[in-house]
């Protein structure tokens, strides 16, 4: 129960009924899951030169210093229709400053439209709309309103929407879309509940008293945690209304089929968010199934948007969400990335991220609490980062694909690795990384992402 609290701690921020879970388990000392036994390739040597071999320098993480050193990046993502790029911190600025320049040379480069995060479905809309229209004040403003308190309330993320905001003034015709595809936090307020009802509507007037009826007790859903706290009973019928009033947008036939479709994602956001807060908090033995659920309605989300826009996409989470693996299978039995890569074969391409050392912000409590500054040191040998750091560059890619085997063996095998959220100090994963993603970017050194004023 305890290893369960302090997962949903770490993860479920952005996800306000994970974290609400997390609130009732008892917090005693996490377990990491033991490793398999690594599988080694010609000794750490032979490793070591293998993976110097498949290596490119990476020149810098911050955007708007030139692109020369991501033409073999853009080179191993070829005809990708989704790029799942992680993070192993919620909390590092290198991390955060390297989506923003990946990111801008996707769009220049290789006609990417969409930044996707792991956020809330409505606080990305919200996002969309200012970058679209301009309206809503300006892109600091903005951020704080949407991605307040979560990871991702940082300068680095300001920078990206100001960027991306400066993008579609100068391009009207080709503009750049945000979108959250997670559910939960912040709210989903009357304003989102507005974008389905309003279109109902124009659409069938009469069909609008249902739609109320249903959706009586849902709306708005603007506090998680007051939410769990109404008995499960409740809980479960306001998720099948949820589900009923899917059914009911999505039978309608408008004359405006994009419209339409809009509408019937919007209801579907309400009915994902319905069906996670009708979790039994008092029962750990639920959260694997949930976690599951929560990674599934991503990879379905971004799947949809891809789909709807035509667009291509760069798709922002933490290592475990936009992996094939997580580094705790038993709480994370299926992953975002494991999902996107059934659905999308190849047009999906995961980009892990390990780092050797630095610091990071996250929480001491699974719950509650300032964000706060913890430093990492050097890895225990055991640990992949303790090899992936002895090549020869500072900082580095490279394709696992088509490294020399000594190196695809070693990647191959499951070994401890960091991943941190929302609480510090946390076990290691244990990962196989040449498994969970396609390409590898590994960093010396990382800092702490810059709070926001």
């Amino acid at each position: 129960m305890a290893r369960h609290h302090q997962h949903i701690g770490r993860r479920g921020l952005l996800a306000a009924a994970a974290v609400a879970i997390g609130a009732v388990l008892a917090p005693v000392a996490a377990q990491a899951a033991p490793a398999a036994p690594p599988v080694e390739a010609a000794g750490t040597s032979g490793v070591v030169r293998a993976l110097d071999r498949a290596a490119h320098p990476l020149r810098s993480t911050e955007p708007g210093r030139g692109t020369a050193d991501l033409r073999a990046l853009g080179a191993m993502i070829g005809d990708a229709k989704v790029v799942g790029l992680g993070e192993a911190t919620h909390g590092s600025h290198e991390f955060f400053a390297m989506k923003e320049r990946v990111f801008r040379h996707l769009v220049e480069e290789k006609g990417f439209t969409t930044f996707a995060l792991e956020l809330s479905w409505s606080a990305g809309l919200r996002i969309d709309d200012y970058l679209q229209t301009g309206r809503g004040g300006d892109a600091r403003s903005v951020a704080k309103a949407a991605l307040a308190d979560s990871p991702w309330d940082r300068e680095e993320f300001v920078s990206l929407i100001e960027w991306m905001r400066d993008y579609n003034r100068h391009h009207p015709d080709r503009t750049v879309h945000f979108m959250g595809d997670d559910i939960g936090a912040p709210s989903l307020d009357d304003a989102f509940f507005a974008r389905i009802t309003d279109y109902v509507r124009r659409t069938d007037p009469q069909a609008l008293a249902r739609l109320d009826a249903l959706y009586t007790g849902l709306r708005p859903i603007d506090d998680a945690f007051a939410y769990l706290g109404r008995p499960l009973a409740e809980r479960r019928r306001l998720a099948a209304q949820a589900r009923q009033a899917l059914d009911l947008v999505g039978g309608l036939r408008g004359s405006d089929p994009e419209a339409a479709a809009w509408a019937e994602q919007n209801a579907r956001s309400v009915a994902q968010t319905a069906t996670f807060l009708s979790l039994d908090p008092g029962d750990a033995t639920t959260l694997p199934e949930f976690e599951r659920f929560r990674d599934e309605v991503m990879a379905q989300n971004v799947t949809w948007w891809q789909r709807r826009t035509g667009g291509k996409v760069l798709l922002s989470a933490h290592n475990d969400h936009v992996g094939r693996l997580a580094g705790d299978p038993a709480l994370y039995p299926r992953t975002q990335g494991a999902y996107l890569n059934d659905t999308m074969g190849r047009d999906y391409l995961p980009i892990g991220f390990t780092f050797y050392q630095g610091s990071l912000l996250s929480k001491d409590a699974a719950l509650g609490g300032p964000w706060k500054k913890f430093t990492e040191g050097p890895p225990t040998p055991d640990m992949s980062e303790y090899t992936l750091d002895q090549v020869r560059h500072r900082d580095f890619y490279l394709d696992v694909r088509t490294a020399p085997a000594a190196a695809r063996a070693w990647l191959s095998g499951t070994r401890p690795v960091r991943t941190y959220g929302t609480q510090y100090p946390y076990p290691p994963g244990n990962v196989a990384l040449g498994t969970s993603f396609d390409v590898l970017v590994h960093l010396h050194d990382v800092r702490e992402a810059d709070r926001t004023p």
